[in-house]
């Protein structure tokens, strides 16, 4: 293996983290970087030094200096981003001179993947199977799809965690959402089935990691903190086309539904990590396919879990629903992802990662989901250019 120093952003992040522990098992120099103090990644072996940043959200200009100055310093030659960073990376990919590489599409390419209508149109123009969605811009374009709301979906095109997501509302509920061009909503077929999440690795066109999956508890609406596997050929097929069609080069993920005729239909694209990528645990196979092409297939079966996580969201929601032997044999079933041979810190890092996640929210009065992206969070194109 080549001797490459690469940066890891977004080290708040347990996708982060393992990314770190990957290339560092494959003894590649692995430093990171992010906003918060104390992220969980600071504290592994794998980290060689943590770099923390301004908030790009809140300060982009600096950000992208402190950025720039950190990868000549530490001669970074590959910049991962692992979180929605990746949007603020690439504007400064896009407007800077810079060093190294980062492993993402171009700007135009990750805007359009992450407006979750244009990702739609994207999707359809290659030809693959898409639920009817609709670009509302106006309280007029709200008035024209009140009489099906029973049938849709709601959500702001720049969105997260499923966050203000309306399932199949009443239309009077509608009274309570004003869409604009500059933040524009869809309404999207509410698709019945299973879903399924995928985290893909590609090289110009091609795929070389995939890892599909399922989860069974969430934090709150939103991110899975308990996941399994699973096999889905038209799932695989989905990726596939879109990756080959826009001709994809670094991470990338998807929200998909199977409905019961085996058709799958795309919800969402993120243009970054998600907790797939703990489904591969080999560092050397991995490494080679991050950065020599090389493919790669997952080495995990039994389901991942953040136990923390668990009891802070899976429990109450087992409490509510009754189903608490049901949560017990998860627990059971699941290896708790952040473990990792040698490198016990990073476990026993979580909790301060998590004060300093809850002060947030306390000081901004938001939910302890809003507060862990609160700084980088990426509302379109129209926010300041850095």
């Amino acid at each position: 293996m080549r001797a490459v120093t690469v940066l890891v952003t977004g080290a708040r992040a347990p996708v982060a983290l393992h990314l770190a522990r990957l290339l560092h098992g494959a003894g590649l120099r692995v430093i990171m970087a992010d906003t918060p103090a104390r992220p969980i990644a600071a504290a592994s072996v794998a980290c060689a030094s943590y770099h923390r940043l301004p908030p790009p959200r809140f300060a982009p200009q600096a950000y992208a200096q402190a950025l720039q100055n950190l990868v000549r310093a530490e001669g970074a030659q590959l910049v991962i981003p692992t979180c929605e960073e990746v949007f603020y990376l690439g504007q400064i990919w896009r407007d800077r001179a810079m060093p190294a590489r980062l492993l993402a599409p171009g700007m135009d390419l990750l805007t359009q993947v992450h407006d979750k209508h244009a990702f739609i149109r994207l999707a359809q123009g290659l030809g693959l199977a898409v639920p009817e969605t609709m670009l509302l811009e106006s309280a007029h374009d709200v008035g024209t799809v009140r009489g099906r709301a029973g049938e849709l979906v709601f959500k702001p095109v720049w969105s997260r965690f499923a966050s203000h997501v309306l399932l199949r509302p009443s239309p009077a509920a509608l009274d309570a959402i004003s869409p604009s061009a500059a933040a524009p909503w869809v309404a999207q077929r509410f698709v019945a089935g299973d879903e399924i999440s995928a985290y893909a690795l590609a090289h110009d066109g091609k795929l070389k990691a995939l890892a599909l999956y399922r989860s069974r508890y969430r934090a709150g609406k939103g991110a899975g903190i308990w996941f399994e596997r699973v096999e889905d050929a038209a799932a695989r097929h989905f990726v596939e086309a879109f990756v080959a069609g826009t001709g994809w080069t670094g991470q990338v993920s998807f929200d998909l539904m199977r409905e019961d005729d085996g058709t799958v239909l795309p919800l969402e694209c993120n243009p970054r990590a998600v907790s797939g990528l703990h489904f591969f645990r080999d560092p050397e196979p991995f490494a080679a396919a991050l950065l020599d092409g090389a493919q790669v297939k997952p080495d995990l079966n039994r389901p991942q879990t953040v136990r923390l996580a668990m009891w802070i969201y899976g429990l109450p929601s087992a409490v509510r629903s009754g189903a608490i032997a049901r949560f017990r044999q998860a627990m059971r079933d699941a290896d708790e992802l952040l473990d990792w041979p040698d490198d016990p810190e990073p476990k026993r890092a979580q909790w301060q990662a998590l004060a300093e996640i809850a002060g947030t929210a306390l000081r901004q009065r938001i939910s302890l989901q809003a507060a862990s992206t609160r700084d980088i969070e990426w509302n379109g194109p129209l926010q300041s250019s850095i």
